[in-house]
């Protein structure tokens, strides 16, 4: 019979194949944790220190490339001014960028 040659076969002894593996899984998660994780970690830490940070008057770009002077300040809400006597309420981890003070006048269109 012709399939019976293929239950001949065995599989090669695997010595040491329980610690090898445990190390490569270990290995693994290192390498996930170095390249993405902690990046990541680190990002998410600026952000806040970023946002905690902000003050009246600084120029920001928020979430949707909205751009404009920040005029009042709370806890969770921030007024930004996006042209004269028009403000818009946002959340202030909506703030993505905070720019270079004079960068509105030179980004306003003429």
């Amino acid at each position: 019979m012709i399939i019976s040659s293929a239950y001949a076969q065995a599989a090669a002894p695997a010595g040491g194949s329980g610690m090898e593996s445990i190390i490569l899984l270990l290995a693994m998660f290192a390498i996930m944790y170095f390249l993405l994780i902690r990046p990541q970690m680190k990002r998410a830490k600026e952000q806040r220190a970023m946002v905690e940070a902000l003050q009246k008057g600084d120029e920001v770009v928020a979430a949707g490339g909205l751009v404009g002077k920040v005029t009042k300040l709370s806890e969770q809400y921030l007024s930004l001014e996006v042209a004269p006597n028009t403000e818009v309420v946002l959340q202030r981890n909506a703030v993505q960028v905070v720019l270079p003070k004079g960068t509105i006048k030179s980004v306003q269109p003429q």
